[in-house]
């Protein structure tokens, strides 16, 4: 993932981040800062304990059982200790989790078009095809279809996963964390809404450099 993905990934992100500093340096200068007071500072061992949790759920990733007692052990852990952490975002999470249950069940039974059609196509199309799909479904169900077929070149499988990277931000819809950062934030926008065609338009420019980040180093 290192060698194939994560370098170029970083390059886009650290332009497009770059930009939008740049684009909005007087906003920033508007922005409230406050100093947090001792009382407010978050402790040591509660950050210790969330990093032991993140590694645990790297570890155990693959083991449902100790996976499922780490997590019930570390929402006990939040709920006994809300004064340092914030809410958790329960509803957001569980709702991708319904979706990536259903791409598990339901995936395997769409083999029988996706193949016929991922056969036809060269590396080059299947890149900018992913781009514009992953704009109107989740990158995970693209790339997990994707596994589902056999016979694919390993150039073909980094195009796929490429364009799906690509495109995960065109819609709120396009990736599954996407409504996460929109409740999140939408607190921000009038109305507490984003508007769509106002997002697709501010997502293209990010999206033209991560295609030149993917196609062209």
């Amino acid at each position: 993932m290192l060698s194939h993905f994560g370098w170029k990934a970083a390059i886009a992100v650290l332009m497009n981040a770059g930009c939008a500093t740049l684009l909005f340096r007087r906003e920033w200068t508007h922005v409230q800062q406050t100093n947090p007071t001792p009382a407010d500072s978050v402790p040591v061992s509660v950050v210790l304990v969330h990093l032991l949790f993140l590694i645990g759920v790297v570890v155990f990733a693959h083991h449902p059982a100790a996976f499922m007692g780490l997590f019930l052990f570390f929402m006990g852990f939040v709920t006994a200790y809300q004064r340092h952490q914030d809410r958790l975002i329960l509803r957001e999470a569980l709702l991708v989790a319904f979706f990536l249950a259903g791409l598990v069940v339901l995936g395997g039974m769409q083999q029988w078009w996706l193949k016929p059609i991922l056969m036809t196509m060269d590396s080059t199309s299947v890149y900018f095809g992913a781009t514009l799909l992953t704009a109107v479904t989740d990158n995970a169900a693209l790339t997990y279809l994707g596994s589902m077929v056999d016979g694919l070149s390993e150039e073909f499988k980094i195009a796929l996963v490429a364009g799906a990277v690509t495109g995960g931000g065109l819609t709120v819809i396009a990736n599954a964390p996407n409504p996460a950062g929109f409740a999140i934030l939408r607190g921000k926008f009038d109305d507490q809404t984003i508007h769509p065609l106002g997002l697709l338009i501010a997502a293209l420019s990010p999206i033209i450099v991560a295609i030149l980040a993917f196609r062209v180093l």
